[in-house]
């Protein structure tokens, strides 16, 4: 499959494996965070720790707002569904997460009309359905899915759906990745920054991390080249004494938002000539980068 299959040639992987390991120093350890669960859930399905010298260790971050919400807020959530004439409707996974009464599951299983819906707009379906009821969505997610949300409130609106409402817990991914910075307990050397927050926020909001705390960070798609590739990165800049923020997701992720910037019309994939930085194999041109980053663009 075309743009799937060039990111999981085996012998690219071989080759960025072995490029990696040329920049450890030997008897430093290394401690790269991969922000985003959907990394983390590449990393395992593909092996991917296999392929790194054991000096680097992956170190799982946040993940995704379900994984971290607190339990008060399911406890809320619960509460409001346990309302008399409500429904409560929620993406399925966040049905499991425990509150400190139970799940949404739990609380479905003694009578309380919680629904799965796989749209905050199959939630307005339900709203319409039901004039004489209440409808809550459970509305969670980084900045990926607050768009989802806001355009459903618009609908909602603009239909005069006077039932239907949401219970906020959306969060924006800086705050998450800055009190990681701030802890005391701090042993990481850079940063696989998050690839879907990167399609609406761009890579400029990442700048505090590189300048402020001197870590580095390499945006990062979600093949298992991507990730290598990424870690190839990040090593280069440690190996060269430097912290910045670049963008490996080139053929999806901007530098700017995705409200102020222009798409690339065609995705780069492994081998292209577009590149970001002509030492990484394989990686593709930003739409955006900064000056600093023009130090990385010599040949290999």
């Amino acid at each position: 499959m075309r743009f799937v299959d060039e990111f999981r040639s085996a012998d690219k992987a071989h080759a960025l494996a072995a490029r990696i390991a040329e920049l450890c120093e030997p008897g430093r350890q290394y401690k790269l965070m991969e922000v985003c669960g959907g990394h983390t859930h590449t990393i395992y399905k593909h092996g991917l720790e296999d392929y790194l010298p054991e000096s680097i260790t992956l170190v799982h971050g946040p993940g995704c707002p379900v994984c971290v919400i607190p339990m008060g807020r399911v406890d809320d959530a619960m509460a409001l569904a346990a309302q008399p004439d409500t429904i409560m409707t929620s993406f399925g996974d966040m049905m499991r997460v425990p509150g400190s009464q139970g799940s949404f599951f739990d609380a479905k299983a003694q009578g309380t009309d919680i629904r799965m819906v796989y749209s905050p707009l199959d939630s307005l379906k339900i709203a319409r359905q039901n004039p004489a009821k209440r409808v809550v969505f459970m509305a969670i997610g980084f900045e990926t899915t607050t768009p989802s949300t806001a355009m459903t409130v618009l609908r909602a609106a603009a239909e005069k759906l006077d039932n239907f409402s949401i219970f906020c817990n959306h969060v924006t991914i800086i705050p998450a990745i800055k009190a990681i910075l701030d802890s005391p307990d701090l042993r990481l050397d850079g940063f696989i920054g998050p690839g879907h927050v990167s399609t609406v926020i761009g890579c400029r909001p990442y700048e505090f991390i590189a300048r402020d705390y001197g870590k580095p960070v390499v945006v990062a798609g979600f093949e298992p080249l991507d990730i290598l590739q990424s870690i190839y990165m990040l090593m280069l800049q440690l190996s060269e004494g430097r912290s910045e923020v670049q963008n490996q997701y080139t053929r999806v992720v901007g530098w700017a938002s995705s409200r102020t910037r222009r798409c690339e019309s065609a995705p780069s994939s492994p081998g292209s000539t577009r590149n970001c930085c002509s030492r990484c194999p394989g990686s593709g041109s930003p739409t955006r980068r900064p000056a600093s980053a023009e130090r990385c663009s010599r040949a290999c």
